[in-house]
């Protein structure tokens, strides 16, 4: 079953300094529909103004990976970890039994970014957090794993879950297959472009909610950019 989530029917709120979409229930909106697609809990679609942010807050027991569009995002944690994250490239942190963070856009422009909780395979652990680039032409036409639970993606940042998110870009009129483990779901977001994934049209940041359907076709309609999670039913 392929479900489209049309980026108009996402829920959200305009702070001013932040403007937020969220694919699923998080913060004041709440769906009973729109909880969770397997182990993944958070989709949020954020637009930060310039030289505005996060101040310091604390998470555990969540794989935080940010995927970052436009822009940067500057990052600066509990246990004394500092940097700065700009597009194309991806940090994770996994929250373990506990971290405060704050997350800044000290970049003149604003900074669009995707935010992806998943939530993991065992509670508690020691916090980390680690970034690296993952260069558009290295995933061009094919998907690459950027994060992931599995020893398979030795190259993706590891995250502590039975999941992984995957990139890729694509010209229009290029395909992609994929097969997703069995028992898994998928949840795809454009983020530029259009694509059809088994016959069904998808456009910039809408949401796609993936379940039983293992092998997917992806095409683009337009040059596009995609993030792909895979993750435990």
């Amino acid at each position: 079953m392929i479900e489209l989530r049309p980026f108009s029917s996402l829920g959200g709120a305009n702070h001013g300094w932040l403007n937020a979409k969220h694919h699923f229930s998080f913060a004041s909106y709440y769906d009973p529909a729109r909880m969770s697609h397997g182990a993944l809990r958070v989709w949020n679609d954020d637009e930060i103004a310039p030289n505005t942010g996060f101040p310091a807050h604390p998470h555990s027991d969540m794989e935080i990976i940010t995927y970052v569009r436009e822009g940067a995002i500057t990052h600066q944690d509990s246990l004394g970890n500092k940097g700065r994250t700009e597009a194309g490239d991806v940090q994770v942190m996994s929250a373990g039994s506990g971290i405060r963070h704050a997350e800044y856009n000290l970049e003149p422009v604003k900074t669009t970014l995707f935010q992806i909780w998943i939530e993991p395979t065992q509670q508690g652990g020691q916090p980390c957090w680690g970034a690296k680039p993952f260069p558009k032409g290295n995933r061009s036409g094919k998907f690459v794993a950027l994060a992931s639970g599995f020893k398979d993606d030795a190259d993706a940042l590891p995250i502590r879950a039975e999941a992984r998110v995957l990139g890729t870009t694509l010209k229009a009129g290029e395909s992609v297959d994929v097969a997703l483990n069995d028992n898994h779901k998928g949840y795809l977001v454009p983020a530029t472009g259009a694509v059809e994934i088994n016959g069904v049209r998808a456009n910039a940041r809408d949401g796609v909610a993936i379940s039983n359907e293992p092998n997917l076709r992806i095409t683009a309609l337009e040059d596009s950019e995609l993030v792909l999670v895979e993750t435990a039913a």
